[in-house]
């Protein structure tokens, strides 16, 4: 593995604090500093919740978060998962450093741990994912299973690794090995679709490239989603809110879903998060799975052999506010119980930390109170201290600003993101009558929607009106419907149809010229519709417009293979088994469809 330049972090000699030592075995030191916190420091490593850049000692406004000053100095918080995105790595790096430099300067110097959502494709919900900003910018995880290629695969989790390393990143909240079994599901972008072998094979190479090929201060941790599978939600409904709380089974294939977590666990993924959902007429407990004793220590920890540290999802314990809205905890099955119930539920479940929570007030009262045991908080104490000493946060937690913009959107990297962009991109349909339309040749004259018209002069003499083009190019997102709250919303939920005015648009936009329609697939969309149309129909799981007229002019040869089937229908869609995989009747384009010239 390539590393980034890093500076030695200071700290006091081994003599005055011996876990600092790194010649003495990592249970050593775990133990030698676990026995000098007190319960207040031992109760804020359980908290790993979000953190905005900006100010220190201010409350960050962005995301109405309080001041890193008074996560670290007096809650004793260490574990963060960063919010936003800068316009450089240097920014990102120093901002982090200063960070490092406030967790050294408390009493014991315990190193702050930076997580992340993923940074490097084109999702644009700030719930599940950041938009790439300064990163390399690569095809979603849907699109890197249409390439179909581990070693693809282990390389962009290396090179993000690297930009990760470079600005202080050292847990990646993914990768998501859901099977996106139910077409409906909001979150099927960021999975490797709905083959369980696949998904395993994928998300044990994306193990292998951020982690490498053992453990330790060239690594960043990966924590795998969402246990045990969070893909069979009813009606597509996703468990962020109380309407898609419940995971149901009618297919009897709760088993499948355990496939990829069983070999990402064998792979070495250091940490694991359950999903927020309920499993609904299953053998387990029907409460969340985070509250879930059942699933996390009879399944993950006694069955799968799981010793790595589990983080609960983000906010199972307190309400909270979201986009000025209020937004209840997502304490599924187990709502009439308090804020402090909900946390000795989660921890007599199993779990190590309560993500997106910053109440150790909380867990302080249940030790004192004596309704858990310290010895129980020192259980989970160790896992965490272990990952920090692992990872090498305790030799060098400050990372080198300059390396860090020389690293972070290199352009090697951006290179090889836009590569994997056009070798994503899935042809489905090419001409009619046997006569293909692409690639297209010459300088044809193009009229565009969804495009920049500026980025497609190098391909095309663009015009202003349909009936003046050779060919037309329109670029559509996969159909959501729109929910009554803005965060809501950005969970594309719903009916897969487009509707019947875009339908119609296509179909009098094919009555000028030969037409070329490109969807954005984050969901399986339904296009028969558009099928009647399109004289080519391509999808996309992030690519940007030059990918795109790369593919369709032939400088790039079309390399996709769909991750998932495409239904026919909705109501093929509807009578589908949520659990089970390739369950819609007669689908319109098969698991591996993908044409090619």
């Amino acid at each position: 593995m390539t590393d980034t330049v890093t500076e030695t972090s200071a700290a006091e000699t081994p003599a005055g604090r011996p876990w600092l030592d790194a010649q003495r075995p990592v249970s050593e030191r775990v133990e030698l500093l676990l026995a000098e916190m007190t319960l207040e420091e031992k109760a804020g490593l359980f908290f790993h919740t979000m953190i905005g850049m900006g100010p220190l000692d201010e409350p960050n406004p962005t995301f109405s978060l309080p001041s890193a000053v008074e996560y670290v100095e007096r809650r004793h918080m260490s574990h963060f998962n960063l919010l936003g995105v800068a316009p450089t790595g240097r920014e990102i790096a120093e901002w982090h450093n200063a960070l490092q430099r406030l967790a050294a300067s408390t009493r014991l110097g315990i190193p702050v741990t930076l997580s992340t959502d993923p940074r490097h494709s084109f999702t644009d919900n700030p719930g599940t994912a950041m938009l790439s900003g300064p990163f390399s910018q690569w095809p979603e995880p849907l699109g890197l299973a249409a390439i179909r290629d581990e070693d693809t695969v282990e390389r962009f989790a290396d090179i993000a690794r690297q930009e990760y390393l470079a600005v202080g990143l050292r847990v990646a909240l993914h990768p998501q090995v859901d099977l996106a079994t139910e077409p409906r599901w909001s979150r099927q972008a960021a999975t490797f679709g709905e083959d369980a072998e696949l998904t395993a094979r994928l998300g044990s190479a994306y193990v292998r490239g951020f982690q490498g090929s053992s453990f330790g201060a060239g690594s960043v941790s990966t924590m795998t989603k969402h246990f045990p599978g969070g893909g069979p939600q009813k009606d597509g409904e996703d468990p962020h809110f109380a309407h898609g709380r419940e995971q149901v089974y009618p297919g009897d294939a709760f088993e499948l879903h355990l496939r990829p977590f069983e070999a990402l666990i064998e792979a070495g993924t250091r940490q694991i998060m359950p999903y927020y959902g309920m499993p609904v007429g299953t053998a387990y407990e029907e409460v969340g799975f985070g509250f879930n004793r059942s699933v996390i220590t009879g399944l993950l920890r006694e069955r799968l052999g799981f010793d790595g540290l589990v983080c609960t999802d983000w906010g199972l314990i307190t309400d909270a506010e979201i986009f000025g809205q209020p937004f209840p905890a997502r304490a599924w099955g187990v709502e009439h119980l308090t804020p402090r119930e909900r946390m000795k539920k989660i921890l007599d479940a199993g779990a190590d930390q309560f993500g997106g929570e910053a109440c150790p007030e909380l867990l302080i009262e249940l030790v004192e109170s004596g309704d858990v045991p310290e010895s129980r908080i020192d259980e989970s104490a160790r896992r965490i201290l272990r990952e920090k000493f692992d990872l090498g946060l305790f030799e060098s937690s400050l990372v080198d600003p300059e390396a860090a913009d020389a690293i972070v959107g290199r352009d090697a990297f951006r290179a090889e993101g836009e590569r994997a962009q056009r070798a994503s991109i899935t042809l489905l349909v090419n001409g009619r009558d046997g006569e293909p339309l692409l690639p297209l040749r010459g300088r044809p004259r193009l009229y565009v929607e969804g495009i920049d018209p500026e980025r497609v002069a190098a391909y095309g003499d663009v015009v202003a009106t349909p009936d003046q083009a050779d060919a037309i190019v329109v670029r559509l997102q996969a159909p959501f419907e729109e929910r009554p709250t803005v965060f809501e919303s950005l969970f594309h939920s719903g009916s897969l149809e487009f509707p019947a005015e875009v339908v119609d648009h296509v179909r009098e936009l094919a009555g000028h010229a030969p037409t070329i329609v490109d969807v954005y697939a984050d969901r399986p969309a339904i296009l028969e519709p558009l099928v009647g149309s399109a004289t080519a129909l391509t999808v996309n799981w992030g690519a940007s417009a030059e990918a795109l007229l790369d593919v369709l002019t032939g400088r790039f040869s079309p390399q996709g293979s769909l991750p998932f089937d495409l239904p026919r229908s909705m109501p093929a869609v509807e009578e589908s088994r949520p659990d089970v995989p390739f369950d819609t009747a007669d689908p319109l384009f098969r698991f591996g469809d993908g044409l090619r010239y």
